[in-house]
């Protein structure tokens, strides 16, 4: 096979025989399609533009929050109604104090053992005392937050869910959020 300089097939010489079609690349090819025809809207799309926010004193010194869609929650604390059909739609306040072994996941939307055997794999609190300790960040907040992901109302998602958890880190005077999925 011909290559170019870089050692990279060029376009007239790649073989796209072995390149699995999009469909192909899919666990469940046409689920998105099944999904939308069945709950209407039910795709989050967004044509507004939101500007990256800037900060206005360094990383060392702000205060992190943290949110994940982990469904990772204190032991003890109120389960997440992981078996309703349309999601979720409330959230849990981890204190940041909390030691990893008091930690539990209430989630059915995805593989959870590696997660099982070290909470930090989808909800690194561990990983955030040490950035503040470091002096990465100034602190973090005194509440980090959890939520399960799976969520078919994106409006109900946006305009509740959301909002809420925007008002509690605004509460906890954070400068700065990190939001991961799990």
């Amino acid at each position: 096979m011909e290559t170019s300089e870089s050692n990279q097939p060029s376009d007239e010489t790649r073989d796209n025989s072995e390149i699995p079609s999009s469909s192909e690349k899919q666990l469940r090819p046409g689920l998105w399609d099944v999904v939308n025809e069945r709950y209407p809207g039910s795709m989050i799309h967004n044509d507004d533009f939101v500007s990256m926010a800037t900060l206005d004193k360094p990383l060392g010194e702000c205060r992190l929050g943290f949110v994940s869609t982990s469904g990772v929650q204190s032991i003890g604390s109120m389960p997440f109604d992981v078996v309703h059909p349309v999601g979720d739609y409330t959230f849990r306040r981890v204190p940041s104090d909390t030691p990893a072994d008091q930690l539990e996941i209430h989630q059915l939307k995805y593989p959870t053992d590696g997660a099982n055997r070290d909470v930090n794999v989808v909800y690194p609190i561990e990983r955030l005392r040490e950035i503040a300790a470091a002096g990465v960040v100034g602190e973090l907040t005194g509440n980090l937050y959890s939520f399960i992901g799976y969520n078919m109302d994106p409006r109900h998602l946006e305009r509740t869910l959301a909002e809420d958890i925007a008002d509690a880190f605004e509460e906890e005077q954070a400068d700065v959020v990190l939001a991961a999925p799990a």
